[in-house]
């Protein structure tokens, strides 16, 4: 059973998107083209990005190419960002868009980039950057039985795509019902209806053990 997450609050728990002012210095640093703060922006949210695309997507492949589509957006539009205390819902409307995009059909060719463009230090070092570690990734695994966190997930990617991403964003990541209304960009109300019908959903899919059921 998902635990209740916080009311209405728009600050961020520890480790998550925007949560101080270290946050937005990073971010500052990077959009004034600090030729490391990239990097470390890819520190501290790749593995968000990461585990948010594994549980969306269900499988490693589709993870990776969120992780590197959403890292491109990130890269490239950073710069337009004029409110740093924007990041938090900036930052999952992109990671959100994108794990969306990749239940659509393949990637345009066209559009793969290769790591050494967004990670131009690595390259001249002779570093290949390395993908977060799926296994190291996810925190929750220490705290739920292995048993039980299986099928919690396994339910979870039997959710329609409407219903997991916003069960993901609300009750994982801890975004208030604001800001995940901000993110996919529908009202508050139709974002609490979805929620709960998403949290019934998984429910029902819990207790039946049919993951059919959603």
């Amino acid at each position: 059973m998902i635990a209740a997450m916080p009311n209405g609050s728009t600050h961020a728990a520890p480790g998550r998107p925007g949560l101080g002012p270290e946050d937005f210095a990073l971010v500052r640093a990077v959009q004034a083209g600090d030729p490391e703060a990239f990097e470390r922006f890819v520190a501290r949210f790749g593995p968000m990005i990461m585990a948010f695309g594994l549980r969306m997507c269900g499988n490693r492949a589709d993870a990776e190419d969120v992780f590197q589509e959403t890292l491109l957006k990130v890269f490239t539009r950073l710069a337009d960002l004029d409110d740093p205390g924007a990041l938090r819902t900036w930052f999952w409307r992109v990671v959100s868009n994108e794990c969306l995009m990749s239940r659509r059909g393949p990637r345009d060719p066209g559009r793969t980039v290769a790591f050494d463009e967004l990670f131009p230090l690595s390259a001249e070092r002779g570093e290949a950057p390395e993908l977060p570690d799926a296994a190291a990734v996810d925190p929750e695994r220490a705290v739920l039985a292995a048993e039980l966190r299986e099928r919690l997930e396994e339910a979870i990617r039997h959710l329609p795509p409407d219903y997991r991403i916003i069960l993901l964003l609300r009750d994982f990541e801890q975004l208030s019902t604001e800001e995940v209304a901000e993110v996919l960009g529908i009202s508050v109300a139709n974002a609490k209806v979805r929620l709960h019908r998403a949290r019934l959903a998984l429910r029902r899919t819990l207790q039946t053990g049919d993951g059919e059921g959603a």
